[in-house]
């Protein structure tokens, strides 16, 4: 459904994005994963044409994105809000709608419907300036699915949301891949990732530097469990491959007080693939 092919991009000396190819499929919710500026948003702005690459070609079910009729195949949450505040939830829907050419019952039936599935039904005649601003990303996510897109690209969806919000997302985006759509979802939380992507692409610098399932990656880049042993003492750390077999050691020793494993997980993969070191 989505084709990246070598495509790069800068801006002046600055490489945003550096030969970044990758394939999405149809009905998959795509993880896309890296650090502040490691050329996320950058790569989003060239899946919908608003940027074009340098070099490299993209292509949307085998469209160009630069074609308005690509363009209008496309649902774009970005993570600044495109959301208007003096404007009810319901007129920001119904004005999103008029702009993808939907006639007035038309825009009236999808209003009706997303606002329900984003839970502000309630909300609809209020002004968008008075919400949350977890009720405002909910209503900048139903404003991208007004057309009824086939594919949904969410860029940071649920920075800055109170967890109720956040969890609605989940749902959505879950009730999205129900529904066949392909959905780009960009992160840098690792847990969202984690528990709703079917693939995740982890990139920094502009470049890809893996791609898999999760379990995949954690597989290839997550590293040794930890087995932390509590005694009287204080406590050991040991660093291996094979936690049952220490763990079962651990609990046949008398002076075992506690046992805990944690066990590599995507932010592990994370830290491991893009460092530890702090970023601007």
């Amino acid at each position: 459904m989505i084709t990246l092919d070598t495509i790069s991009k800068r801006f002046g000396t600055l490489t945003a994005v550096d030969g970044l190819s990758l394939s999405i499929e149809p009905g998959e919710v795509f993880g896309l994963l890296g650090p502040n500026g490691a050329g996320k948003s950058t790569t989003i702005a060239m899946m919908v044409g608003l940027l074009g690459p340098d070099s490299g070609t993209v292509r949307i079910d085998g469209g160009d994105p630069a074609e308005a009729a690509v363009r209008a195949t496309l649902g774009v949450a970005p993570q600044s809000l495109a959301i208007y505040d003096d404007m009810t939830a319901r007129e920001n829907l119904t004005f999103f709608g008029s702009i993808y050419g939907l006639d007035g019952p038309t825009r009236t039936r999808r209003a009706d419907e997303l606002l329900e599935l984003v839970g502000l039904t309630d909300r609809a005649r209020d002004r968008v300036k008075g919400f949350s601003g977890g009720m405002k990303r909910r209503v900048n996510l139903a404003c991208a699915l007004v057309h009824d897109p086939k594919v949904v690209l969410l860029d940071e969806p649920t920075a800055g949301v109170d967890p109720q919000s956040r969890h609605a997302i989940f749902e959505i985006v879950r009730e999205l891949r129900a529904q066949g759509r392909t959905v780009v979802y960009t992160t840098h939380y690792m847990e969202e990732a984690q528990k709703l992507c079917s693939r995740v692409g982890v990139i920094d610098k502009g470049a890809l530097l893996a791609l898999d399932s999760v379990e995949g990656l954690i597989g290839a880049h997550g590293g040794e469990s930890i087995v932390r042993i509590e005694r009287d003492e204080g406590e050991e750390r040991v660093q291996t491959a094979e936690p049952l077999a220490v763990l079962q050691r651990a609990l046949a020793s008398e002076s075992t007080t506690g046992v805990r494993v944690d066990r590599p997980d995507l932010e592990t993969v994370f830290l491991n693939l893009t460092g530890r070191s702090l970023r601007d």
